[in-house]
């Protein structure tokens, strides 16, 4: 795999206290970084992982937050920077979606979904960018989804479909608007991974993508050689070619 030197670095991931993001997180700390852990109710989860984190070498802690309110980002962000340091890698993983009918789905879940993707992606970069412009040096990493790229909606699950072409969106824009910071910005699209709810009958290559896969297109874009590639968007669907979701 992949092994970018993170040593004297800071990363980030949200949502890591299970799941992707704790696979991402952890896989971060394998390459040296210091992490930090973000929950927003799993705290005896992300303490776990944090603990994961520690026997790895690395200095870890774990954060709460919602990634939707500005002045909690703002809150997490300052005891991060207290403890850790200026945080140089960040891996926008919150990603809820409500796999319903649109019609069916609460004007509060609605929200939760977009708040969640978009304005979660969007609040923790903008905190991240200040110190990563001072020093010269970021990586953000945004979490799409693989029919992103096509546009493709369906009546069910519909916000988070439009959420995530928001947050491709999001993505190319903000790579355009630190192109002379040092930093870079990409996302990495997952179709079915290891742990996703659903599992299709027809996958990819007869499998779901495993959490290793997920962890070697992060790592991708995290070397301090991987400087001119921003802007870019890596399905990890196994070569899925969708026509509908």
């Amino acid at each position: 795999m992949i092994t970018p030197e993170l040593d004297g670095r800071v990363a980030l991931v949200t949502g890591s206290s299970k799941g992707v993001g704790s696979e991402l997180l952890l896989s971060l700390a394998d390459c040296g970084g210091d992490v930090a852990v973000h929950y927003r109710s799993s705290e005896e989860d992300a303490r776990e992982v944090a603990e994961q984190a520690r026997n790895r070498g690395v200095t870890a802690i774990s954060v709460q937050g919602d990634v939707t309110d500005p002045d909690s980002v703002d809150d997490f962000f300052s005891t991060i920077e207290g403890e850790l340091g200026t945080v140089d890698v960040l891996i926008n993983n919150v990603g809820p979606f409500a796999p319903d009918h649109w019609e069916d789905i609460s004007f509060e879940t609605w929200n939760t979904v977009f708040h969640g993707n978009v304005n979660g992606t969007y609040l923790c970069s903008k905190r991240a960018l200040p110190g990563m412009r001072e020093t010269e040096f970021g990586r953000i990493v945004n979490v799409g989804y693989a029919s992103s790229e096509k546009g493709l909606i369906n009546p069910k699950n519909a916000p988070y479909f439009m959420a995530k072409a928001a947050v491709l969106m999001f993505t190319r824009m903000l790579a355009a608007d630190t192109q002379d910071d040092g930093i870079t910005v990409n996302a990495v699209s997952p179709y079915v991974v290891e742990n996703s709810d659903v599992f299709p009958d027809d996958l990819p290559r007869g499998r779901a993508a495993t959490f290793e896969d997920m962890a070697q297109a992060v790592r991708f874009f995290l070397d301090e050689d991987s400087d001119y590639l921003s802007g870019v968007n890596v399905e990890v669907d196994g070569g899925w070619l969708p026509e509908t979701v």
